[in-house]
């Protein structure tokens, strides 16, 4: 009977504020049309991707890109454009020339990519290729003095399967309405950091190739991962690995990885597109003699060095000192040119400041734009920025009370359908009104789920309503996430008009009610005991 009742009460206190709800109809209607007929959508990814990608964390080509996003700003007419400053971040890093060729009965290009961070060789290297086939610590012994300055391959072969699913695709209507049903999610306690006593000694093992590997002063490392995004002539192709002991925890200061200056000397370091991986793999295996030549030139900084995020704002008027944000990450991995990772999130908050500021927006509330740096290295930037700004959980500062919601785009190219409220029942009603005039575009799930990995949890783990819009997944888990194939050519154009739209909409809606969107509260029945 408690729930029940609980249940009514929640019920009727959406229905109430659903009705007292305001929205502003003719301007919803001017930015539909202006986010759709007149729309520079694409032209801002362009310009992202294909002129400025990839935007690889501390890289020259982020650098330059996040100028030109700031000199956009400026154009857009957005005020307080600029880079904001933090760091230390890492290494600079920077591809320059690569090739790869197999040299045995035939010759043959190898689908290939080397990994950010992994230094460059000096000159053409052609080398025996080997298989490091080590099962056990007492196997390495074996190898011990017979790999210098070869190529070799530390990963198993895998299985290749046929594209029996489609690669895109959009969210059903029972997937959709799983997410709408979906309660507050639960958390699971205290999360167990400590290894079994089987994964600890394949960490060890793994860890001991690696020393074995540096000690040997081998040529360079080959990997293979078999995924759907790492096969077809895609390579799924992030950092360089840094051999870390399994004693050192993931949160240990004495834990380093490959952007660091505290980094040791690492082996060049390729990854493998599945097919061509399995083929080397089994021609070593099947004792032919096979010889690979390499190229790899790369510009590597010897100090860590600072990042930036890109800001800009629209001024409010009567609460010009709360601020509504909105954003996404601005860096990229550096295979593709970064275009569904995630300069289309960037190029919809653009493109919904510019429509604000087309429509000669008044919002009472000032509007910020923020594009992340670092977000693929763990949401650096926002975090940094979070912090600076806002403070922590446990200590903040006077500026969080003035933050009254912020907007997050990075799920790849896909429309949006909705939002994740992150267990925020109070927003419903509010996001319900919210979607109202954009019923005819397919958004309006509102999902109490939490989805992970992307830059408004460094809002929301200070206790700022902070929100990722429920996005179609088109091709991104499936082709495109972290992968040679993240290109222009990938992101559908009216997809990103609808995005930019709602985008538009969510921030200029929160930056004109009365009060601060509501916080997080416990909404979940209470427990019988």
């Amino acid at each position: 009977m408690k729930h029940s009742i609980r249940f009514v009460i929640v019920l009727m206190f959406i229905q109430l504020n659903v009705a007292q709800e305001k929205v502003d109809s003719a301007m919803m209607a001017n930015i539909r049309a202006e986010g759709w007929d007149r729309s520079q959508v694409k032209d801002i990814l362009w310009y992202l991707s294909d002129v400025y990608g990839p935007r690889l964390a501390g890289s020259p080509q982020y650098t330059a890109a996040a100028n030109w996003a700031v000199g956009k700003m400026k154009e857009i007419g957005l005020q307080n454009a600029h880079l904001e400053q933090w760091g230390p971040f890492g290494k600079s890093w920077e591809l320059k020339k690569f090739s790869a060729t197999v040299i045995g009965r035939q010759v043959q290009p190898l689908i290939s990519y080397p990994k950010a961070w992994s230094p460059g060789l000096k000159g053409r290297v052609e080398a025996d290729v080997v298989y490091l086939n080590v099962d056990s610590l007492s196997q390495l012994d074996t190898y011990k003095g017979k790999l210098k300055g070869k190529f070799v391959l530390l990963s198993k072969s895998g299985v290749v399967n046929a594209y029996w699913k489609p690669l895109a695709a959009r969210e059903t209507d029972s997937s959709l309405l799983e997410m709408a049903n979906a309660d507050i999610p639960r958390g699971r306690g205290g999360r167990n950091l400590r290894m079994s006593d089987a994964a600890r000694q394949t960490a060890l093992l793994n860890y001991e190739k690696w020393q074995l590997l540096m000690k040997e002063n081998v040529a360079g490392v080959l990997t293979a991962t078999f995924s759907t995004r790492n096969v077809g002539g895609s390579v799924a192709v992030q950092q360089a690995y840094v051999p870390n002991h399994p004693d050192t925890a993931f949160n240990s200061p004495y834990r380093v990885s490959a952007q660091s200056s505290k980094a040791p000397q690492i082996p060049p370091q390729i990854e493998v597109g599945a097919e061509h991986y399995n083929r080397l793999f089994r021609l070593v295996q099947k004792g032919e003699k096979v010889k690979l030549a390499v190229e790899l030139e790369v510009t590597m900084s010897a100090k860590d060095e600072d990042s930036y995020n890109v800001i800009g704002e629209i001024p409010g008027g009567d609460l010009k000192d709360e601020v509504v944000m909105i954003g996404g990450h601005f860096d990229s991995w550096h295979g593709g040119t970064g275009a569904t990772d995630n300069a289309t999130g960037s190029a919809v908050c653009l493109e919904a400041m510019r429509i604000l500021k087309t429509l000669g927006a008044k919002p009472r509330r000032t509007i910020r734009i923020g594009l992340w740096g670092a977000e693929e290295q763990g949401l650096l930037g926002s975090a940094a920025y979070v912090k600076q700004h806002f403070g922590t959980r446990d200590s903040l500062k006077p500026e969080a009370e003035k933050i009254a919601a912020y907007f997050n785009n990075d799920n790849g190219s896909g429309k949006v359908r909705g939002m994740y409220m992150q267990g925020n029942e109070a927003v419903r009603p509010i996001f319900r009104a919210w979607l109202a005039p954009f019923k005819d575009m397919d958004a309006s799930t509102l999902t109490l789920q939490n989805t992970g990995g992307t830059d408004h949890l460094s809002f929301d783990a200070v206790g700022i309503p902070g929100f990722q819009f429920i996005q179609d997944p088109i091709e991104y888990e499936t082709r495109t996430h972290h992968t040679t194939m993240d290109l222009f050519d990938r992101s559908p154009e009216e997809d990103l008009k609808q995005a930019a739209i709602l985008m538009a909409a969510f921030a200029y809606d929160a930056a004109m009610r009365n009060e601060k969107l509501p916080h997080k509260q416990d909404m979940r029945p209470a427990r019988n005991n």
